[in-house]
């Protein structure tokens, strides 16, 4: 009992959205049928807390996360063939390859298209544009951020605009710090808008089996609202740094170093887009749409060496998410999380909009406090089960998304983009020998905080007010 009672704190401490439902894979287990605590629960729930302690805790520790995910999986299928509830065969299915393929094929097109200049020269356009008018570069580097974020993951954004926001503040004369906090707040936000803009999204979608389409018309107009009420925020909180007289940086100009493989990768993102929208027609998963895009792009740029290129492509994030699929795979094949959700069921059941907008909040209050993608792989097998119980499991997934997604903007860890943006903004500080322009955990709280929570209001309201759109089952 004694030991009963330690696993569930450590489950709800980690994972407090996790009881709101049942989970497993199986659905044969009916709650007229519980099930009852077992070995194999609890060697995997122990597994999965240390491991999911040591991956939240990398920089106490100073191992990587990677590496942490990794041990982790293997141990899981270890004690899995021991315990009798999982081996290396199933933790090779439990893996999502549709998420890894697509986020490795949209990481190499990115790569490919950097070098070209093109984005350099969209950075400083914008600057030009906005002739010294502080807010309108920072609305318009905003809207930028947001409007690649639909395409392009919020990391590789912040990773394109972030050395050039600095570049173009130390050209006016000005503090980044406004800009570069604008771009990663935007990203997280802009990232919830499509199947594509976010790793939780990848794999909220690839789980649930939801289209492009229906991702973007459920999302669009929440974060759309959303955009709007942050750069009206953004004004308020950055109003003494945007009062600034900066530099005129008219004369400055970038020109596009390989306009050849810039104007295609264009044209093929064009072309991803338009199969994006009907792979469903096309019965194509999104992964064979990137992975299209990226062979047609590899071939349009001949000049290109593939073996630099794939140097640039985060491997290490593609291992992480391997590793989290074994790993939360053995979980639910140990049926651990479906032990501690059967209890939670019938309040789902009962109402089901308290309990998306609950899910909301929580998933962005612990996205605020860890990373958002370990948390999502968590809760998705939750949501996948409850289905199997006839629950409409539709508002749920609109629900996780805006969570995980908006809720990385309440720290400076909420998300690998803020971790970015404060890693890049600590370097220019010791290169400036300027402490005033390091992004503290204390600024971010101050500055970031307020942004996710009124993102999150705003979505509250718009789930209420459109709760028959969002609680329409896909497909009916």
């Amino acid at each position: 009992m004694i030991i009963r009672i330690i696993l569930a704190i450590l489950s709800t401490s980690f994972f407090p959205v996790m009881v709101i439902a049942a989970s497993g894979h199986e659905a044969a287990t009916t709650m007229d049928a519980p099930l009852e605590f077992n070995n194999a629960m609890l060697v995997s729930a122990i597994i999965l807390a240390v491991t999911f302690i040591g991956i939240f805790t990398e920089m106490l520790h100073g191992m990587e996360r990677v590496k942490v995910a990794a041990a982790g999986a293997v141990i899981m299928v270890i004690a899995g063939q021991i315990y009798g509830f999982y081996s290396p065969e199933l933790a090779v299915e439990a893996v999502d390859w549709n998420v890894v393929f697509l986020l490795g094929a949209m990481m190499t097109i990115i790569s490919i298209m950097i070098p070209t200049g093109g984005f350099d020269m969209l950075a400083y356009k914008i600057a030009n544009f906005s002739k010294g008018r502080l807010f309108l570069l920072l609305a318009l580097t905003g809207t930028c951020v947001t409007v690649l974020s639909l395409l392009l993951d919020n990391v590789t954004t912040v990773v394109i605009f972030g050395p050039l926001i600095i570049l173009i503040a130390q050209a006016q004369k000005v503090s980044p710090i406004p800009y570069l906090l604008a771009a990663a707040l935007l990203s997280n936000t802009g990232g919830v808008a499509t199947l594509v803009g976010d790793p939780p999204n990848l794999m909220i979608g690839s789980a649930a089996n939801i289209s492009f389409n229906d991702f973007f018309i459920h999302m669009g107009p929440p974060v759309l609202i959303a955009l709007i009420g942050v750069l009206i925020l953004l004004k308020y909180i950055f109003r003494e740094e945007l009062a600034e007289t900066p530099a005129d940086v008219s004369d400055y100009s970038v020109e596009i170093k390989n306009k050849k493989v810039w104007n295609a990768s264009l044209i093929i993102l064009g072309l991803m887009v338009f199969l994006f929208m009907f792979h469903h027609l096309l019965h194509w998963e999104p992964w064979f749409v990137a992975a299209i895009g990226m062979a047609a792009l590899k071939f349009a740029s001949k000049d290109i060496v593939m073996e630099r290129t794939f140097e640039r492509v985060e491997v290490t994030l593609l291992v992480f998410f391997i590793a989290l699929f074994m790993l939360v795979g053995g979980v639910e094949h140990s049926q651990f999380l479906m032990y501690l959700g059967q209890y939670i069921t019938p309040f789902v059941q009962h109402d089901l909009l308290v309990a998306t907008i609950i899910l909301m909040w929580v998933a962005a209050i612990l996205s605020a406090a860890i990373d958002n993608i370990p948390f999502t792989a968590a809760i998705i097998p939750i949501i996948l089960s409850m289905e199997t119980v006839g629950i409409n499991v539709t508002p749920l997934w609109w629900g996780l998304a805006i969570g995980a997604g908006m809720g990385g903007n309440g720290t400076h860890i909420g998300s690998t983009a803020n971790v970015f943006i404060v890693t890049i903004s600590e370097r220019l500080a010791r290169a400036e020998n300027d402490p005033s322009l390091r992004i503290t955990p204390g600024l971010w709280f101050r500055k970031g905080l307020p942004v996710m929570l009124l993102t999150l209001m705003l979505s509250t309201i718009f789930f209420i007010i459109f709760w028959d759109f969002l609680s329409t089952p896909l497909g009916a």
